[in-house]
């Protein structure tokens, strides 16, 4: 299976299944963060179209192997909540034991972070569902780290791709992010289908060129420590 158009396949998935949402009526999202955009992504909803995930879940598992030396893998870790249920399907598909983390541990009963079987110096291989500037995959690989577990790979659908402190920071945290789909992707399929207007076009460049100054510009925040995902 050949890897060279998956992120095009994957963006017209995204947009099919209506995953991709675009501003209207110069209304942009503000999301948890903060942060203000003109669009979003929302790969929990891939979860029940069934063809859809398959073949995402597929791409994935070739993309993996393409990637990476999976015999060194040992565990698939999903990260809460989201990344769980990818974990279990990438699991079954590379034939590998699961295991998910915590945002932080229980407050409750043994107060784990990490749930399921989880042997000291295991290789583990971080799965999500996506990626804005890689700060929750370092929350999630030090879980992994601090149970004596082994962890340079994580794994991603969508990766936003667009904050230039994304690579510094999965860098100084030794972790190699791969992923199907970004942004760039999704707007080239865009204007490849028409699928939007020419000025919602332009807006969300302009969004995708400078995030934070048009995040300001919009009503929101601008600072790198509102970034999350």
């Amino acid at each position: 299976m050949s890897t060279k158009n998956f992120a095009a396949e994957t963006a017209r998935i995204l947009l099919d299944i209506r995953a991709v949402g675009v501003w209207s009526d110069q209304k942009p999202f503000i999301f948890t963060s903060g942060w203000a955009s003109p669009v979003y992504i929302d790969c929990r909803r891939l979860i029940g179209f069934l063809p859809e995930r398959r073949r995402i879940t597929s791409m994935a598992a070739a993309l993996l192997r393409e990637k990476i030396d999976l015999q060194k893998i040992d565990v698939i870790a999903g990260g809460e909540t989201a990344g769980i249920s990818y974990a279990a399907w990438m699991s079954e598909l590379l034939d590998k034991p699961m295991v998910y983390v915590r945002k932080k541990p229980k407050d409750f009963g043994r107060g784990k972070q990490i749930e399921g079987n989880l042997p000291k110096g295991s290789r583990v291989l971080l799965v999500e569902d996506l990626a804005t500037d890689g700060g929750s995959k370092i929350v999630f690989a030090q879980a992994l780290r601090d149970a004596d577990a082994v962890i340079d790979h994580a794994f991603s659908v969508f990766y936003y791709g667009i904050y230039p402190e994304s690579q510094k920071i999965l860098s100084d945290a030794k972790l190699n992010l791969h992923y199907l789909c970004t942004w760039r992707d999704v707007i080239a399929v865009v204007k490849e289908q028409k699928t939007w207007g020419a000025d919602t076009i332009q807006t969300v460049e302009s969004f995708l060129s400078d995030p934070a100054g048009w995040s300001t510009a919009h009503g929101g925040v601008s600072s790198r420590k509102s970034i999350s995902g």
